[in-house]
């Protein structure tokens, strides 16, 4: 097993998720604020995980990765940040909201 074919049910989920939510109020200003948030994570992601590994908190065995790298961090370390940008928000607008009575 390789870590991309790992991505790929998160990648189809988040996909999947995404485009249910298409018609839910806000798609629009959800997808900015999730791209947004998606920029900031794989920043995030690109410095942690570089220093990480460089200091040797954890490596990667080459045989079960694309070969694609961003400075140490292989690339697929940056699909799980922004499935979640765009995973999370989607899931939200899906559930009904509670509604609190007094």
């Amino acid at each position: 097993m390789t870590y991309p074919l790992i991505l790929v049910p998160f990648v189809a989920l988040t996909l999947a998720v995404t485009l249910a939510s298409v018609r839910r109020p806000g798609f629009a200003r959800r997808m900015r604020a999730s791209a947004w948030t998606a920029l900031v994570l794989v920043a995030l992601t690109a410095v942690f995980d570089n220093v990480m590994i460089a200091v040797g908190l954890f490596s990667y065995p080459e045989e079960h990765l694309s070969g694609l790298r961003i400075g140490l961090a292989p690339l697929e370390d940056f699909a799980y940040p922004i499935c979640a940008a765009f995973l999370v928000p989607a899931l939200f607008s899906l559930v009904p909201a509670r509604r609190h009575t007094a």
